[in-house]
């Protein structure tokens, strides 16, 4: 079976937690994923994290990344600025089974989240001293470095699913999903007729192209999927049409019939190098 080639069609990159997506035309690739993801996470007072599924209003915040720092604006609420080189105390935090060393980002972040979500809460940065790994189990022994994702340095979706769950959508006189409901990374578009309808599913790995040389990542775990592609990300209004698509044709017998949309991935080879949109690349079947 001939490989699958694709274009690099959309980049997000999340840099809090649950909070709104960033589109960019070009993100490096580090360790972790892309650069500034996840790398800052609201926790409530005991150090667990929070997210849209709790707190639906998180995808009201949304950020901007600028060079020394990044803004943060919510509705009702004056700008909020995070500098990039400055955190408070050090102090550990709980993202899923996982309890890890961070950084407090102070008292007046803490305050404006709280102000916002309507609870007290506190906003921290990973500590990149620290090394959060992926299931080997998944990776196949590879370690792979996380900071706050679920639980893999990148998610990848391809726009030919998106449109296929949009068609199912627009059949049950529903609206279509734009790509940031699923929080992805990459989103790949088709160059020709072998990137079809989750065709992301059954690839082994992508070899993107850049400036510096290739970018090979490896596709290793499907993405459950919870309540977080039924909030609105510009209303924060929560409802169940999308679930609800995905119940007829998403429930994955490799996930215990989990409904699955994207697959999860590491990065074998390109650290430092430069994503863009535009970029050309192929896809290896996994078998």
């Amino acid at each position: 079976m001939s490989d699958v080639n694709f274009r690099v069609g959309a980049l997000y990159v999340h840099p809090i937690k649950s909070c709104a997506a960033v589109p960019v035309h070009e993100a490096l690739l580090i360790e972790t994923g892309l650069e500034f993801d996840r790398a800052w996470m609201v926790v409530d007072e005991h150090g667990h994290f929070l997210s849209q599924r709790e707190l639906p209003r998180m995808a009201l915040i949304r950020p901007t990344l600028r060079a020394a720092d990044m803004v943060l604006r919510a509705p009702g609420m004056l700008a909020l600025h995070i500098a990039y080189d400055t955190v408070e105390g050090p102090t550990r935090v709980t993202v899923w089974n996982d309890t890890v060393p961070a950084y407090d980002m102070g008292d007046l972040a803490a305050q404006w989240f709280s102000d916002f979500l309507g609870r007290r809460v506190r906003l921290v940065r990973f500590d990149p001293e620290h090394k959060r790994l992926s299931s080997l189990e998944w990776t196949g022994g590879l370690e792979a470095e996380n900071q706050f994702t679920d639980g893999f340095p990148l998610l990848v979706l391809t726009r030919a699913a998106l449109d296929e769950l949009n068609t199912r959508l627009a059949a049950q006189g529903q609206p279509a999903a734009s790509p940031e409901r699923f929080r992805p990374n990459l989103v790949l578009d088709a160059v020709d007729e072998t990137l079809t309808a989750h065709a992301e599913d059954h690839l082994q790995e992508l070899q993107i192209d850049t400036d510096d040389g290739p970018v090979r990542l490896k596709l290793v775990k499907p993405c459950v999927r919870c309540s977080i592609p039924d909030v609105d990300p510009v209303t924060a209004d929560t409802g169940h049409a999308i679930g609800d698509a995905l119940a007829g044709y998403r429930a994955d017998p490799r996930m215990d019939g989990g409904l699955t949309f994207g697959m999860n991935a590491i990065v074998l080879e390109g650290v430092e190098r430069l994503l863009r949109v535009g970029q050309l690349g192929t896809g290896r079947w996994a078998f």
